[in-house]
C-alpha cells in the first residue's frame, strides 16, 4: 500500500511540474491547426488555377462565422520588385521567401471574435482583433503545401494597419506579434494606428489588464494552489501514518522474539543486539574420597 501511494505522489508532483509546458504547447497547437485548415479550405473553394496577382476572398463555413480570409499568389520576382500592398498589410520590396520558391501564396486572416480563443497574452487584454499574414510555398502539391517565412533584406519592416482602433491617451497600448516559430514580440504602436514587424505572422494590439483583474486572477491561482497543497498534504499524512504503523509493528515483533529467546531452557544473554548462549551454574558441589566421614 505504501509503495502505491508513493508512486501516486510522484506522479502528481511530476504532472504539476509538467503542466505549464503542456499548456503552452496546446496554446500553439490550436492556431497551427487553424492555419492549415484555412489554407487548404481556401484553395479547395477557389478556381482550380488561381491567377497570379489576384486577391480572392473566401467564405468560410457557418461554424467559423466571424473569421475573414483572403488569398493571393505572387511570383517571387514581383514580390522582390514591388512587395505586397493589402488594405491591412504592406510588405516592402526586396523581400524573399525563405526557403526560396518561385511563387508564394499569401493567406490573410482576420480572426474577429475568435481572437481570444486561439491567442492569449498573459496579463494583457486585446483591444483589436488578431489579424495574420502567412506565406506558403505555392510550388508544392496541394496536399503538401508548406508554410515558409519572409526574409526582409532591407531595414524596411512589414506595416500592419488597424483602421478601426480607438487610441487611448495613456499610451499603454502595445503591438504584439505572434511569430510562426512560437515567439511573442512587443513593439510600440505608431502614430498611424499601425504596427511594424520584421516577419510575417499574426498581429494585434493589447493593453495591460486592470489591477482588479490581476488580483482576481491571483486569487484564483491561490485557491488552486491551496487545493493542490491540501491534497498533497493528505497524501503525505497517509504515507507517514503507513510508515509509523509498520515501524510499531516491527518493533513489537522484535520485542516478542527477544522475550521468547530469554525464556528458553538453555540460558542465553543479550549483548547489544546479539543473543549469546551462557552456561548455568553447577548446583552440586564436588567432594573428594579422602574427606569422607562415616
Amino acid at each position: 500500500m505504501g509503495t502505491n501511494i508513493s508512486c501516486l505522489l510522484i506522479r502528481i508532483i511530476f504532472c504539476a511540474l509538467l503542466w505549464p509546458n503542456i499548456q503552452a504547447s496546446q496554446n500553439y497547437t490550436k492556431p497551427n491547426s487553424l492555419n492549415s485548415f484555412l489554407y487548404n479550405y481556401a484553395f479547395s473553394n477557389i478556381v482550380p488555377r488561381p491567377r497570379t496577382g489576384q486577391l480572392y476572398n473566401v467564405s468560410l463555413p457557418a461554424n467559423f462565422s466571424g473569421i475573414e480570409i483572403s488569398i493571393i499568389r505572387l511570383r517571387t520576382h514581383s514580390l522582390w520588385q514591388n512587395g505586397l500592398n493589402l488594405s491591412t498589410f504592406q510588405v516592402p520590396p526586396r523581400a524573399l521567401p525563405l526557403p526560396f520558391t518561385n511563387r508564394v501564396d499569401f493567406l490573410y486572416q482576420n480572426l474577429g471574435n475568435w481572437s481570444t480563443f486561439y491567442y492569449n497574452v498573459p496579463n494583457y487584454t486585446f483591444v483589436a482583433p488578431v489579424i495574420g499574414l502567412l506565406s506558403y510555398d505555392a510550388n508544392i502539391s496541394s496536399t503538401r503545401r508548406g508554410l515558409i517565412e519572409l526574409n526582409l533584406t532591407r531595414d524596411d519592416p512589414i506595416i500592419v494597419r488597424f483602421k478601426n482602433l480607438v487610441l487611448g491617451g495613456d499610451g499603454r497600448m502595445k503591438c504584439v506579434r505572434f511569430g510562426t516559430n512560437e515567439t511573442l514580440e512587443f513593439t510600440e504602436l505608431t502614430l498611424g494606428r499601425s504596427c511594424v514587424g520584421r516577419g510575417d505572422g499574426h498581429f494585434s494590439v493589447v493593453v495591460p489588464r486592470k489591477n482588479e483583474e490581476n488580483r482576481e486572477s491571483k486569487f484564483k491561482w491561490w485557491i488552486v494552489g491551496i487545493a493542490i497543497g491540501g491534497f498533497v498534504g493528505v497524501i503525505l499524512v497517509i504515507l507517514i501514518g503507513v510508515y509509523v504503523y509498520k515501524f510499531i509493528k516491527w518493533k513489537k515483533v522484535w520485542k516478542m522474539e527477544k522475550h521468547s529467546g530469554e525464556s528458553e531452557g538453555l540460558s542465553t544473554v543479550w549483548i547489544g543486539n546479539s543473543k549469546m548462549p551462557t552456561a548455568s551454574g553447577i548446583r552440586t558441589q564436588p567432594s573428594f574420597g579422602d574427606s569422607y566421614v562415616p
